[in-house]
């Protein structure tokens, strides 16, 4: 997949490409979906396949100050797009040229100048331009007179619910990571850098990874049983494991941090890029009465997360 910033008009290589627009936060269900159509469509017509979306989130430009929500960040979301099979990750930056930019100017320049679209695939309810004014009536009626195709997506349920980052969020919040994963196809994961603490898990035989979680959202607080990997000799490395999620008030620790112990591991994974997946959530965050007393806590969180891993389902995203 070829990663193109839009500052410039698209390589004349992927003109004419069949495109699915969105933000794709999180690569869920209804993102596949949507993003399967643009590639089996242009597979049909000989043409590249490719997506568009922009960086950062719109969301995080109109309301800089608001608490992180990400599913994704930039990197695991290339990841996520990169196994998709499409050909191009279009990006354009999101800024206050774009957020003033009207819907017809939207078509004309994004689309057709810089992208040169052949067909683009979007979802039922896709807003665009200045105050979100376009919507698909608009984009179909644009699309006769300058030439390109375009398909619209219904909503894709599990069971009886839409599938949508933001019902993934709510999951999340809701100390629910089994029913994010539902939706979105796969465990949800942070990714980020292995940074050095205070080293006092150590102290009571429990040492962790520290991970911050930088741009994501921030699930409810507690223990989870997770799953961590790193790189090693070209491929990823993925161990069990069990986390702790939170600003730690046994130590009145303020900032959040997420706190992984591996299982049956004992290397230094200082400075190593890594992932962990949200596999279930064990138990709220609380304060303890000693290290005597979250000692013999962790271990009971390590027992539980260990029995939980043993019976752990595959996930495939699929289209």
């Amino acid at each position: 997949m070829r990663l193109v910033r839009l500052n410039t008009p698209a390589p004349q290589s992927l003109r004419g490409a069949t495109v699915a627009i969105g933000n794709f936060d999180g690569v869920h269900r209804g993102h596949r979906v949507l993003i399967g159509m643009a590639r089996d469509h242009a597979r049909a017509r000989g043409a590249p396949s490719g997506v568009l979306t922009f960086e950062p989130h719109p969301r995080e430009y109109f309301a800089p100050k608001a608490p992180p929500f990400r599913l994704t960040n930039f990197r695991a979301r290339v990841v996520g797009l990169c196994e998709t099979g499409i050909d191009m990750m279009a990006v354009s930056r999101f800024d206050e040229a774009v957020a003033r930019m009207s819907a017809t100017d939207f078509i004309e320049d994004v689309l057709c100048r810089r992208l040169g679209v052949g067909h683009i695939v979007v979802g039922y309810d896709f807003a665009f331009g200045h105050k979100r004014a376009g919507n698909v009536a608009l984009l179909r009626h644009a699309a006769v007179e300058r030439g390109f195709g375009v398909s619209v997506v219904e909503p894709v349920h599990e069971g009886q619910e839409v599938i949508s980052s933001t019902r993934i969020r709510d999951a999340l919040w809701q100390g629910e990571p089994r029913r994010a994963a539902e939706l979105l196809g796969h465990w949800w994961e942070v990714h980020g850098r292995v940074r050095r603490g205070d080293q006092r898990g150590r102290t009571i035989g429990f040492p962790t990874a520290n991970i911050s979680l930088g741009g994501y959202l921030e699930p409810q607080f507690g223990v989870y049983a997770v799953q961590i990997g790193w790189p090693e000799n070209g491929r990823v490395v993925w161990r069990d494991g069990v986390a702790n999620l939170g600003r730690r008030p046994t130590f009145e620790k303020s900032d959040v941090l997420l706190e992984v112990h591996v299982f049956d591991y004992s290397g230094d994974l200082y400075g190593k890029r890594a992932e962990v997946r949200f596999i279930d959530f064990l138990r709220p965050e609380r304060k303890f009465d000693g290290l005597e007393a979250l000692k013999a806590q962790i271990a009971a969180d390590a027992a539980q997360a260990r029995e939980v891993l043993r019976n752990l389902p595959v996930l495939e995203a699929g289209d």
